[in-house]
C-alpha cells in the first residue's frame, strides 16, 4: 500500500489517479496509524513552501514523517512537496524543511524566460541511475514551478532539465528520499514509469 500524504495541500486526486491506472493500491489520508500500514509515502504539493510546513506541524504530521524517513521509510515528493526535502526556502520568509537532501530552495531569476516556469522540458541525465533503464531515450517532464533548489550535492542530482540560463533540479534521490520537481502524475507515459519505480524498485 502506498500511502499519499494529506495535509490539505496538493494534486492528491491525480497523484492517485495516476497509481490507479498502474493499479496500485493507495490511500489518500492523514492518519498515522493508517499511514504506518503503508510501505511508501507519497508527498505531494501545491502551493507556498511555509504553507505547506504550517499544516503539517498543525497536523502533527512534520515530526512524524521525520523520524520515520530518517528511520528508512521510503518516501517521493512531488513539486512542492520535493522542495520541501531540503533544507529550507526562502519563499515569503525564511522557513526550514525537512533537510533530508542537503540545499534550499529560491526563486528563479532569471528575466530571459517567463516566470514561473510551466510546461514540458527533457529530463537530462545527469549520472548514471537505474530509472533510466525504464524510460523513453529522450524523457520529457511537465513542470510548474517558481522557485527552485540550488547549492545541492551533485551526487543526490539524478536529471535536471535547462530553463533559460537555468538548470533546473529535476529529479534527485538521498538514500531512501526520492524527489520530483516536475509532477510526474502529469509527464504522461515516462512520468507513470518513475512512480512505477518508486513503487516497485526505489529502496
Amino acid at each position: 500500500m502506498i500511502g499519499i500524504i494529506d495535509y490539505g495541500m496538493g494534486n492528491l486526486r491525480s497523484v492517485e489517479n495516476a497509481l490507479h491506472k498502474l493499479k496500485v493500491d493507495c490511500v489518500i489520508t492523514s492518519q498515522k496509524e493508517v499511514l504506518d500500514q503503508c510501505q511508501k509515502w507519497i508527498l505531494p504539493g501545491v502551493g507556498a513552501f511555509p504553507d505547506c510546513i504550517s499544516n503539517l506541524k498543525k497536523m502533527d504530521l512534520f515530526d512524524y514523517i521525520k523520524d520515520s524517513v530518517n528511520n528508512g521509510k521510503p518516501l517521493l515528493g512531488i513539486c512542492l512537496g520535493m522542495q520541501a526535502l531540503f533544507e529550507y526556502s526562502t519563499e515569503m520568509e525564511y522557513c526550514q524543511g525537512f533537510g533530508f537532501i542537503k540545499g534550499n530552495i529560491q526563486l528563479m531569476e532569471d528575466l530571459n524566460v517567463r516566470i514561473p516556469h510551466i510546461g514540458w522540458n527533457q529530463l537530462e541525465k545527469n549520472q548514471d541511475h537505474d530509472i533510466y533503464s525504464i524510460l523513453g531515450h529522450e524523457p520529457y517532464v511537465y513542470f510548474v514551478h517558481s522557485y527552485y533548489a540550488q547549492d545541492y550535492e551533485d551526487k543526490d542530482l539524478i536529471g535536471y532539465s535547462v530553463y533559460g540560463d537555468l538548470k533546473i533540479c529535476g529529479l534527485v534521490q538521498h538514500k531512501n528520499v526520492l524527489g520530483c520537481q516536475f509532477h510526474p502524475e502529469k509527464s504522461a507515459e515516462d512520468g507513470l514509469k518513475i512512480l512505477k519505480y518508486f513503487v516497485e524498485d526505489f529502496v
